[in-house]
């Protein structure tokens, strides 16, 4: 019996990275990183696009004024009114008042801010609680809190009760509105994950319901912000003997518009620093919330 033997199989090419000898050599292709589109752009700085709005205003404001179209008796020019402001600066009677405003914003903001989303809550987690408040509440919310300020005087007095009481109420609506809305936005899939993991019914409310209704809750600040410093113009328009509502019904008085646009670039100014604050706040306790930022 005669065995046969195969040939042997020949080695297999190896494969060598290396080129070959005499071989030119072959440059490797360069990796170019992908740039947005939107940094392709040449940047303007933001503060210089913040500022170029206001700035663009005022020039035009200086313009008009230097050239005759708005009277002085109608409207003063940007100069006046920076001197007239440095000029009650000087003399204590603006940082006095703008003090005594201050002071009236943050109680009614305070007490506003206690009723409005102490209401929010218990109209938002309990069913029994929408049923009896959140009706109430979207009757009263109708009513023009302006109107009220007669009735506030024949309640409280002339003194600062029913300053506070105006501000308390017009800060409330926004504050319960955003505040039940983003309670009752929350997803439910989210509670259902919270009970399957064990959570009891005030874990729920603190870990998930909460954070959740948190975005709604500062937005509901800003609006009350805005909707506070509006009711603090009417109600220091009426029987006040500080603030500067007060200045602006003496300048009122004695014709003074310059004193009057000085008083409201003020509460601008207050306006804008308060919404500033919040901004700030809301991005330091929404940090687990990406949100797109614009382009």
């Amino acid at each position: 019996m005669s065995i046969s033997h195969a040939p042997p199989s020949s080695p297999e090419p190896e494969i060598s990275d290396k080129p070959k000898a005499g071989a030119p050599e072959q440059a490797s292709p360069e990796l170019e990183p992908i740039v947005p589109a939107s940094t392709r752009r040449t940047r303007v700085p933001r503060w210089l696009r913040r500022t170029s709005g206001p700035l663009l205003l005022l020039a035009l404001w200086q313009l008009l004024s230097g050239t005759g179209v708005l009277a002085p008796d109608v409207l003063a020019s940007p100069g006046t009114i920076a001197r007239v402001g440095s000029d009650l600066i000087a003399d204590g009677s603006l940082p006095n008042a703008m003090g005594v405003s201050l002071q009236r914003v943050a109680v009614g903001l305070l007490f506003g801010t206690v009723v409005g989303t102490g209401l929010a809550l218990i109209s938002g987690l309990f069913r029994i609680g929408e049923d009896l408040v959140d009706a109430s509440v979207q009757m009263l919310r109708t009513v023009p809190f302006v109107g009220l300020i007669p009735l506030f005087i024949i309640w409280f007095g002339i003194g600062e009760a029913p300053k506070i009481a105006i501000i308390t109420l017009g800060v409330s609506f926004p504050l319960y509105l955003n505040v039940y809305a983003g309670i009752r936005g929350v997803d439910s899939q989210l509670i259902e994950a919270g009970e399957s993991l064990g959570l009891s019914r005030w874990g729920l409310v603190r870990h998930v319901v909460l954070p959740g209704a948190l975005p709604g809750a500062m937005t509901g600040l800003r609006y009350s912000l805005g909707i506070a410093w509006l009711a603090l113009v009417f109600a220091e328009q009426i029987n006040a003997d500080a603030g500067i509502g007060f200045l602006m019904v003496q300048a009122r008085d004695f014709l003074r518009t310059d004193v009057i646009v000085v008083c409201l670039i003020v509460y601008a100014f207050l306006g804008l620093l308060a919404d500033f604050i919040v901004r700030t706040l809301e991005r330091l306790l929404l940090q687990w919330r990406p949100t797109f930022t614009g382009r």
